[in-house]
């Protein structure tokens, strides 16, 4: 189920103001149930679990730089693979992900960060219409295309999936 909300939260508040900056079309759109992982996100948006543009977050091991890779909802991320093209990976904690995101985990926006991220977006998001990216809040979306994201993050697309 979702909802449109005259008052958003400051963080997905923050997003709106982003993409209203760069003439985005589409607003944040809140969810009455929560949208932290990307099932229960998909089942109040009614789409697919495939169409939830989910960011996970990693710690580059020789520098201590947030790599965010933004991932279909149905895909694990193959973390030899990002290492591949990033460099030796750690975890990343809420703690860590709040400080150098500047989102909480469960509401992780692949825009709007506090410093520098490195990024790479799964390849097979491309294949989709549209996808569903956080915005900032665990409640809160926003709509847009594969290659809208590609334009705004200026992220490398990449092949990141677990493949079995």
């Amino acid at each position: 189920m979702q909802m449109q909300n005259d008052k958003l939260p400051d963080t997905a508040q923050r997003v709106a103001d982003l993409l209203a900056q760069i003439g985005h079309d589409k607003q944040v759109v809140m969810l009455s149930e929560t949208g932290k992982t990307s099932a229960e996100a998909a089942a109040g948006l009614g789409c697919s679990v495939a169409e939830i543009a989910k960011s996970i977050v990693f710690r580059r091991l020789s520098d201590d730089a947030a790599v965010m890779v933004v991932a279909s909802g149905s895909n694990r991320v193959d973390e030899a693979k990002v290492a591949a093209i990033v460099g030796p990976l750690g975890k990343a904690d809420a703690r860590f992900v709040k400080e150098r995101i500047g989102y909480a985990i469960g509401g992780v926006c692949p825009i709007g960060h506090v410093g520098k991220t490195v990024m790479l977006i799964d390849e097979d998001l491309l294949r989709l219409a549209s996808v569903w990216a956080a915005a900032g809040h665990p409640h809160a979306v926003f709509n847009l295309t594969p290659q809208q994201l590609v334009a705004m993050t200026a992220a490398p697309v990449a092949d990141v999936a677990l493949r079995a």
